[in-house]
C-alpha cells in the first residue's frame, strides 16, 4: 500500500503543531453513544455540504430531487427559467411536507397536498385558496425557504448552515484531476438506492478511506490491482486509487472486466486502467472508474444506524464492451460491498465492548488520522478514552 502523508496540522500562527493524539484513533464510545450523536448533527453536519443529484437527474422545468438527512427534507427544483434551485421540502402555512418522492416531476407548480397552497418553480408562493380570510398575507414574504447550494462539475450541494469552505474550495487540490473526468457530462444509469447499515456513519467513512484492510479483505481488489493500492489525505478530501494489472484475474467477472474495459479516450492515459476514490469531509464519495462514476453518501440515522446512498452516472457510450464493463464493474463491486459490510458490523459490535478504548493510528494511516484530527477539533471530548458524564455536550448548545 502507497500513503501519502496529508497536510502537517499548524496552529493559528501558521507554525507546526504536534497533536498528542495524533497517533490514536477516535474513542470507541463516540460510535454509539447517544449524547455524542446528537452533538454530531449540529457540530458536524449542520454545515456539511451534501450531494442532492446530478444536473442531468433533472433535466427539464418542473423536474425535482429530494434530499433527507436529520430531520431535514430538501428539493432541488429545475424552474420554468432552466435555472436549478434548492429548498427545505415545507409548506409556509402548517409546515406539510410537500413532495414525497424521491424524484419526480412537479409541473408549473408545487403545490401542498394538505391546503393547496401553491408554489412556482422558484419558491414564489403564488396561490392561496381563501385567500380573502388573511387580511395580512403578503405572497412574497412566504415564498420557499432556500437552502445554500453549490453545483460543483454538474452536481447540486447544499448544506443547512453557511460556514466552511465552498465544494470547490475543499476539492481544490484534485480540482485538475477531477476535471479529466468531465463529471458534468454525466446521465444516470439508474435510480438512487438506499441500503441500511447497523453501524455508526463514521465506521463507513472509516473503512472507505482504509488502505490497510484491502490486501487483507478484499480479495478481488488485491487480484486487481496487487499491492498497488494507494491512499493520501487533504484537508478536506481524501484520495485513494488502484491500476488494473495485466495480470488476468482467477475471478471470471474480473478477468472479463480486464479484457473488455475499452478505452475511455475523454481521460488520459494513466486514468484509463485505474480505479480512482475520493471521499469528500465527513460523508460524501466519489468512485471514478473509466466506465462510470459512483456516488455514495453516508447518512446518519442513529448511532448505530447509517443509510449508504448511491447512485452510478456515466457519459452517453453504447459500446457493446462499454456496457459489458459496467455490468462486470458491478458485480465486482457488489461483492466489495458486501465484503464491507461484514467488516463494519464486526468493528461496531467491538466497538461498544467494555476491553477497547482506542487504536493506535500507523503512519502510512493518513486518511483516518485525518478524519480523527478534524473530529477532535471540533468536539474536543474525542480525546477521551470514556464517555464524559452525561450532560456533558450542554455547553456547546
Amino acid at each position: 500500500m502507497n500513503a501519502t502523508a496529508e497536510p502537517i496540522p499548524r496552529s493559528s500562527t501558521g507554525s507546526a503543531s504536534a497533536d498528542p493524539d495524533d497517533d490514536t484513533s477516535l474513542p470507541g464510545w463516540s460510535y454509539s453513544d447517544p449524547e455524542f450523536f446528537e452533538l454530531e448533527k449540529r457540530a458536524v453536519f449542520r454545515n456539511a455540504w451534501q450531494v442532492v443529484c446530478h444536473l442531468n437527474d433533472i433535466p427539464q422545468g418542473g423536474d425535482y430531487h429530494r434530499f433527507d438527512i436529520l430531520g431535514e427534507s430538501v428539493i432541488s427544483v429545475r424552474g420554468d427559467d432552466g435555472v436549478v434551485r434548492s429548498f427545505h421540502n415545507v409548506c409556509r402555512h402548517r409546515a406539510s411536507r410537500l413532495l414525497d418522492a424521491p424524484k419526480g416531476r412537479c409541473g408549473r407548480r408545487i403545490t401542498c397536498p394538505y391546503h393547496a397552497w401553491s408554489y412556482s418553480t422558484d419558491g414564489r408562493l403564488v396561490a392561496v385558496p381563501q385567500r380573502e380570510s388573511y387580511p395580512n398575507l403578503k405572497l412574497e414574504s412566504l415564498g420557499l425557504v432556500p437552502v445554500e447550494q453549490e453545483i460543483y462539475l454538474g452536481f447540486v450541494f447544499v448544506r443547512f448552515a453557511k460556514d466552511g469552505p465552498s465544494v470547490a474550495e475543499m476539492a481544490a487540490p484534485y480540482a485538475h484531476e477531477l476535471a479529466a473526468y468531465h463529471l458534468e457530462e454525466l446521465v444516470p444509469l439508474g435510480r438512487v438506492t438506499v441500503r441500511p447499515r447497523a453501524v455508526n456513519w463514521k465506521n463507513v467513512a472509516d473503512n472507505y478511506s482504509d488502505g490497510m484492510h484491502i490486501t487483507v479483505a478484499h480479495p478481488g481488489l488485491t487480484r486487481l490491482f496487487g499491492d498497488g493500492y494507494g491512499i493520501e489525505a487533504q484537508l478536506w478530501i481524501d484520495r485513494m486509487w488502484g491500476t488494473l494489472r495485466d495480470v488476468p484475474s482467477s475471478n471470471l467477472s474480473e478477468r472479463l472486466y480486464q479484457r473488455l474495459l475499452p478505452e475511455a479516450q475523454h481521460l488520459p492515459v494513466a486514468r484509463r486502467r485505474m480505479w480512482n476514490y475520493f471521499k469528500l469531509w465527513p460523508n460524501t464519495a466519489f468512485d471514478l472508474y473509466p466506465d462510470q462514476v459512483d456516488f455514495m453518501q453516508f447518512l446518519p440515522v442513529a448511532p448505530g444506524h447509517t443509510l449508504v446512498r448511491e447512485i452510478a452516472y456515466a457519459r452517453p457510450d453504447e459500446r457493446r464492451a462499454m456496457r459489458a464493463a459496467r455490468y462486470l464493474n458491478w458485480r465486482i463491486n457488489r461483492r466489495v460491498s458486501k465484503e464491507d459490510q461484514a467488516l463494519i458490523e464486526r468493528v461496531q459490535a467491538g466497538m461498544g465492548s467494555m476491553s477497547y478504548t482506542a487504536g493506535p493510528l500507523g503512519r502510512t494511516e493518513v486518511c483516518l488520522r485525518s478524519f480523527a484530527r478534524r473530529m477532535r477539533s471540533l468536539i474536543p471530548e474525542c480525546r477521551q478514552p470514556h464517555s464524559p458524564s452525561r450532560g456533558w455536550s450542554d455547553k456547546y448548545v
